[in-house]
């Protein structure tokens, strides 16, 4: 959006040259907030005063010759991550008062990095169903998507240079796709999730939201466990897309007849588009085995979430969602025997995704369903975006276009598991290619 403060990148190159500061970003970004949240409503926990020495301190750390990835960047953090000292709500009056006293090893991560946290950003209840306060920039009469709802929204009205979130079936691309900019969900376990409120220990990813996917490969870099990552994060930090164009599987998915006719025009519009930049793409559809991911996600998913909160619904009283207890008891309804034909099934489902993918460079496929949804309600179908959290294997979002309401509408890259920076640079070029094909 127009004279918002600069991206990841751009802003960590002006603060090393000396012709920005720390302060002066944070205080730029405080400023956006007064002027435009009031509609949006992206966050959980401001507190302006700690924002702004939090910024300060990084400045004099630079005085002192700190060289840090990150040194001086102002996040959001979604409000399931715990922060030490600031308030981790995770969207629900049960942790109304929870101040951590220790950080999730994500937020340690990006603080040794030189980041700091800005704010907490708000998240559906417990990164579940039932939706905040949150509203969509582009219009506020629809949904930003979730859970990561004000990570988002904050990123695309440009209240902060990049956010993280957190998803276990479309939770960081979906909002990002309904909001316009680059969501970026990583291979599985490469970043831990210690210290985020767990949903689902087979499912759970956490993510980040930027204005490009350059932006976001160098927030994600300072997160990643170094050795989980062949190659190491250094090319992730330093990512360039490839000078060679990309060789794309198209997949709609068994999922296509959700998608509306919109998402499907501009999905076709979007190959069309890569081609023309120079990509080869093939339009193909996965293995038949895939017909039944949703189903395994779905019973993981509430299985596991049964498992860790069904004894505390009593205790809870009247504090939580209809919505949060439909799906504990949703998951109570699992037996253990659904439970393990869906793990057997979703390692079958990895192996064949690896044997699929081995010839392209990265997949392409609709992030969501259409635009935004209109009314707060329903935050969207996860369902674009689920078989690959099934499968473990890095996403990304990035925008495409534009629906018939004006609300954005994206594409998804899907790369190799574990090949996060391959990934990266193909969802690079296919960014500017689709941007140079736009213009052409």
């Amino acid at each position: 959006m127009n004279n918002a403060p600069p991206g990841v990148i751009d802003a960590l190159t002006r603060m090393h040259s000396g012709t920005l500061t720390s302060a002066e970003l944070t205080r730029d970004c405080l400023s956006r907030i007064e002027t435009l949240d009031g509609p949006i409503q992206a966050w959980a926990h401001l507190d302006a005063a700690r924002a702004l020495d939090c910024a300060a301190q990084r400045d004099r750390e630079r005085t002192t010759g700190a060289n840090l990835p990150l040194l001086g960047l102002p996040l959001g953090v979604k409000d399931v991550f715990e922060t030490a000292g600031v308030p981790a709500r995770m969207g629900s009056a049960v942790y109304e008062n929870h101040v951590p006293q220790r950080s999730a090893t994500a937020v340690t991560r990006l603080e040794a990095a030189g980041a700091f946290v800005f704010g907490k950003t708000v998240t559906t209840e417990f990164a579940t169903q039932h939706a905040g306060k949150t509203r969509n920039p582009w219009n506020s009469a629809h949904t930003p998507g979730g859970s990561s709802s004000g990570s988002a929204a904050a990123v695309a009205a440009g209240f902060v240079p990049a956010a993280i979130g957190t998803q276990t079936r479309g939770s960081v691309i979906r909002p990002a796709a309904y909001c316009g900019v680059v969501g970026f969900k990583p291979s599985y376990g490469l970043i831990p999730v210690d210290g985020v409120f767990p949903l689902s220990h087979t499912l759970d990813h956490i993510g980040v939201i930027a204005r490009s996917v350059a932006d976001a490969a160098h927030v994600a870099a300072s997160m990643i466990t170094p050795e989980a990552l062949p190659g190491g994060t250094a090319a992730m930090s330093l990512l360039t897309a490839p000078a060679k164009p990309p060789r794309l599987a198209a997949v709609r998915t068994p999922l296509w007849p959700l998608a509306d006719a919109n998402q499907r025009g501009n999905f076709a519009d979007s190959v069309r588009r890569l081609r023309d930049a120079g990509a080869e793409v093939v339009e193909i559809e996965l293995p038949p085995d895939f017909d039944h991911a949703m189903q395994a996600v779905k019973a993981i998913q509430l299985r596991e979430i049964a498992d860790r909160y069904a004894d505390k619904l009593a205790g809870w009283g009247g504090l939580v969602s209809e919505e949060f207890i439909d799906y504990v008891e949703g998951g109570v309804r699992v037996s253990r025997e659904e439970y393990a034909a869906a793990l057997v099934l979703r390692t079958g489902l990895i192996r064949q995704y690896g044997e699929f993918i081995g010839d392209y460079d990265a997949i392409i496929t609709p992030p969501a369903t259409g635009e935004a949804p209109a009314g707060l309600k329903f935050t969207g179908d996860a369902s674009f975006c689920a078989i690959w959290t099934l499968c473990g294997a890095p996403a990304l979002t990035i925008p495409s276009g534009k629906g018939p309401h004006g609300l954005p509408l994206g594409l998804q890259v899907v790369g190799a598991v574990n090949r996060d920076t391959h990934t990266l640079g193909a969802a690079a070029w296919c960014a500017t290619g689709l941007d140079k094909a736009g213009r052409g």
